[in-house]
């Protein structure tokens, strides 16, 4: 029997965040979330979704003229047959980004998903959700990311930054910008000489979805 998945939605659109913001991408949003983060924007993806079989969604993603994919949430690992989506845009040759938030093991995601994996910080009321034994299964094409929405999240991400060391491509300071202006966060980072990337969410920015 072929494997399904619960979709919210599956749109084409610029990437906005992490080191392939900018670039045309196929976002595959996956449906239910395990946490509940106090800024989230994607509340819409907490309830069960339209179960879609992996071939449908191969289908429609073949509609677009790009090779990124990314999947995304809601919170993709939630899902038990995430794998099947894993191993079939693997084998059409579709580049894929996962991003994930960090509280589900990333042990069984194959070295071919690019993965960008939150690290929530106290503001978010998830600061406790990390999986820390995430951190050994990352490589150096994975990136971080925190969401920051004041200084005490901020010498948080730097704490946890200090102590593990993470072994990535990039780590990511991401303002909440209805609460931190990012200008604000980017004189922290340039007064502590912080090997972070100010990353804002360029789709929003120019209006995009």
């Amino acid at each position: 029997m072929e494997k399904h998945l619960n979709v919210t939605d599956i749109f084409y659109s610029l990437q906005g965040e992490s080191t392939y913001s900018g670039y045309p991408c196929i976002f595959i949003r996956l449906s239910e979330c395990n946490l509940r983060c106090s800024y989230c924007d994607t509340q819409y993806a907490f309830g069960k979704g339209k179960s879609r079989a992996i071939s449908s969604i191969l289908e429609q993603i073949k509609k677009y003229p790009c090779s990124l994919t990314e999947i995304t949430g809601g919170e993709p690992l939630f899902q038990e047959d995430i794998d099947a989506l894993f191993e079939a845009l693997h084998n059409a040759k579709y580049d894929i980004l996962l991003e994930t938030n960090g509280s589900i093991s990333i042990n069984n995601v194959p070295d071919y998903v690019i993965k960008i994996v939150d690290v929530k910080t106290p503001g978010s009321g998830m600061e406790n959700s990390f999986l820390l034994a995430n951190l050994q299964f990352l490589n150096t094409q994975d990136e971080l990311k925190f969401v920051i929405t004041d200084k005490v999240d901020y010498k948080f991400a730097l704490s946890f930054i200090k102590q593990h060391n993470p072994s990535v491509k990039a780590i990511h300071f991401s303002p909440v910008t209805e609460v931190l202006n990012a200008s604000e966060l980017s004189k922290w980072m340039l007064e502590d000489g912080v090997k972070a990337k100010l990353t804002l969410q360029l789709h929003k920015i120019i209006g995009l979805e």
